[in-house]
């Protein structure tokens, strides 16, 4: 596998494993487009805080994700990125359901791209909403 996408296409069509921190929390890949992407999870007590429901890490670990494949795919194959500031509004408790995130980049500069990711619970009814700075370099 050459560039960046093909690895990401790979994972989403389950030919190749995701990274650990996916794998360890059950995220899914189930759509990655230009410039956006869309993950997936099951989320219950497993993951639950001391007040009974999914803690923050948890969806902030979902949305990250998402932005991250979201600007992934807009890379050169020369290209990296890493996120300088990250910001995660939580709407709603989560309880046990499914959640779907939806990352979207906004602006892609040459070294700054800003990325939103939209999580929503099984019956649709957005929970929390993240924003991230990534910044883009030069790969290893």
């Amino acid at each position: 596998m050459n560039s960046l996408r093909e690895k990401l296409e790979s994972i989403r069509s389950g030919k190749s494993d995701p990274p650990p921190i996916a794998k360890t929390l059950g995220i899914k890949l189930v759509d990655v487009g230009e410039g956006r992407a869309v993950a997936t999870m099951e989320v219950g007590p497993r993951f639950y805080n001391p007040m009974g429901t999914v803690h923050g890490g948890i969806l902030t670990d979902l949305a990250d994700l998402s932005m991250g494949v979201a600007v992934a795919t807009l890379l050169k194959d020369e290209e990296s990125f890493t996120t300088v500031e990250l910001k995660i509004n939580f709407l709603r408790p989560v309880f046990e359901t499914g959640l779907t995130a939806e990352g979207r980049v906004v602006h892609k500069g040459h070294t700054i791209a800003l990325v939103e990711s939209v999580l929503k619970n099984s019956e649709g009814k957005e929970v929390a909403r993240a924003l991230a700075t990534q910044f883009i370099s030069a790969s290893k």
